[in-house]
């Protein structure tokens, strides 16, 4: 079961489809395996990379069923919906399945703290005793909570044992945060996202590792496993050189096309396939994807990965 303590990495998971849109499952579970052999921690399904808000509720249910029947780590599972009869129902399903928790996005119009706390209040009174993930990603969400709501969440919510740290800049917002259990204040695991993008100043300034998805997901358990080894430069000398992937794949609108297509060019799954609506790649994108793979490749060969 998630709790404050869990630490590590928690792959997020992209939803492989067939090319006419179906779900894939037998990619499904050549993806899930390979997560784990790539040194996730956990494993996190459905969520906004996961393409949840294109599947239909009997879909959500299968895939979850799939995945948590397949995999040997901690599944966590994206409930976030816009009501809390949805959210409650597939929680529920996600936990008798034997997911290890949920995960929470507030969704777009919440303005005032008030409304942001309230919100949170009743996902926690409709989940009951499931413990959540509070999905903080205001980039996508819209919604801004300061360190103040965090913390007034993590008091007031018990069953909230985690942050998905995804503001961006954010670095501030975890010191403060540590800062805060530092003097006292119940002290919840902080997994950082956004590709990884900042993952070596995320586990500086106090997190507890990545939930983040990424076309080469083995990134974030080499960087992570050096950091915690004292390799500080090691780990930098790694992230430095996957940095040309991760931010070719950071591109608004085109990341998750550009993540399925590196998964699919390492037999990860068998077709880049995402659901419309969404944006394909050009030729020239696709050329520019492989050229950094293979300088990709030549750095860590360099590095002895």
């Amino acid at each position: 079961m998630l709790d404050e303590t869990t630490k590590g990495v928690f792959t997020i998971a992209a939803t492989p489809f067939l090319p006419d849109g179906a779900l894939d499952f037998d990619s499904i579970d050549r993806l899930t395996d390979a997560y784990i052999e790539k040194g996730a921690n956990g494993l996190t399904i459905l969520g906004m990379m996961g393409e949840a808000g294109k599947l239909t509720a009997a879909e959500s249910v299968a895939v979850v069923q799939r995945v948590v029947s397949r995999s040997t780590v901690p599944v966590v599972v994206g409930v976030s919906a816009p009501g809390f009869a949805a959210m409650s129902e597939l929680a529920t399903k996600a936990m008798e399945a034997g997911a290890a928790g949920v995960m929470v996005a507030p969704p777009m119009g919440l303005k005032t703290d008030a409304q942001i706390v309230g919100y949170f209040h009743n996902a926690a009174d409709a989940l009951g005793p499931i413990p959540f993930v509070l999905q903080d990603f205001p980039l996508a969400t819209g919604v801004q909570m300061s360190p103040s709501v965090v913390l007034q969440i993590v008091e007031e919510c018990p069953t909230c044992v985690m942050l998905k740290h995804e503001d961006w800049p954010g670095l501030e917002k975890i010191t403060t945060l540590r800062g805060a259990s530092d003097s006292g204040a119940r002290r919840i695991s902080i997994l950082c996202g956004n590709g990884g993008m900042y993952l070596l100043e995320e586990m500086m300034r106090g997190a507890d590792g990545a939930m983040t998805g990424f076309g080469y997901p083995e990134m974030m358990r080499q960087v992570v496993d050096a950091y915690l080894a004292g390799e500080v430069e090691r780990a930098r000398d790694i992230f430095d050189a996957y940095m040309p992937m991760i931010r070719y794949e950071a591109q608004p609108g085109m990341g998750l096309a550009i993540r399925k297509h590196s998964l699919a060019q390492q037999g990860i799954i068998a077709h880049p396939t995402l659901r419309k609506p969404g944006a394909g790649l050009s030729a020239q994108a696709i050329g520019e994807i492989d050229a950094l793979a293979t300088r990709q490749k030549r750095r860590l060969a360099d590095l002895g990965l």
